[in-house]
């Protein structure tokens, strides 16, 4: 089995890692980083991917043959320079373009350019992104946070899109979203003090969530916004 994990040095990627080298022990992992990190294991090889660039995603597809697990865990909310906006009024194009580049097209560019090794694999196949509940439009209730929830609704609209087109192509590619709830991540921190009691996930427990989602599910379950509950979330 190959596994291909994408944005594997981030606080949930890592942990996926780790999964699923407890989940899948004969699998090869091939895990890319930003920033390096120090963890390493004999069924793990790492790789540096910068996801903004297309010419980077296209040169590691030719070198993958086939996969049976894509995993794209990168995402962006916040850095120094940037913040979440609160209103309109604190809307920029840098933040946008920002979110766009890193939480909505490089998913569109992995699905380009490993949909022949999702092909070529002869078992079933996942194509897994992680999305947020707080792209969905129906959820929305309160507003905020415009390039964040614009870049997860546009990214939903693409894998869903992308589902459709693939029932045809590989129909045995299971195509998903998940939503892995507020875990215990740097991206999340400055905005865990506000949280509900007990609503603060572990990255372990996000993780084994996501991977015990993959295990039950077929390509049957192609196009579905799943959340770490096993729950379906409304687009």
């Amino acid at each position: 089995m190959n596994i291909l994990i994408i944005g594997a040095s981030g606080g949930i990627g890592l942990s996926i890692v780790k999964s699923a080298i407890k989940h899948y022990q004969n699998a090869s992992i091939l895990a890319t980083y930003h920033h390096h990190i120090g963890f390493s294991h004999l069924n793990v090889h790492w790789i540096k991917l910068d996801v903004t660039n297309e010419n980077e995603i296209k040169q590691l597809s030719k070198t993958v043959h086939d996969v049976d697990i894509l995993i794209n865990a990168v995402g962006f909310l916040h850095s120094e320079q940037h913040k979440p906006e609160k209103s309109i009024a604190q809307f920029s194009h840098d933040l946008f373009d920002k979110n766009m580049n890193l939480n909505t097209l490089p998913s569109l560019m992995l699905a380009k350019h490993f949909e022949a090794a999702l092909k070529a694999s002869t078992n079933n196949t996942f194509y897994v992104v992680l999305s947020a509940r707080i792209g969905s439009i129906k959820d929305n209730n309160i507003g905020g946070w415009l390039s964040y929830r614009m870049s997860k609704a546009a990214l939903n609209m693409a894998i869903k899109t992308i589902s459709i087109e693939w029932k045809l192509k590989l129909p045995h590619c299971c195509v998903m979203l998940f939503h892995p709830g507020t875990t215990d991540t740097e991206l999340s921190k400055p905005f865990q003090k506000n949280l509900p009691k007990n609503q603060l996930q572990s990255p372990e427990f996000t993780s084994e969530s996501l991977l015990t989602l993959i295990h039950h599910s077929t390509p049957s379950d192609s196009g579905r916004f799943r959340s770490f509950d096993g729950t379906d979330i409304e687009w």
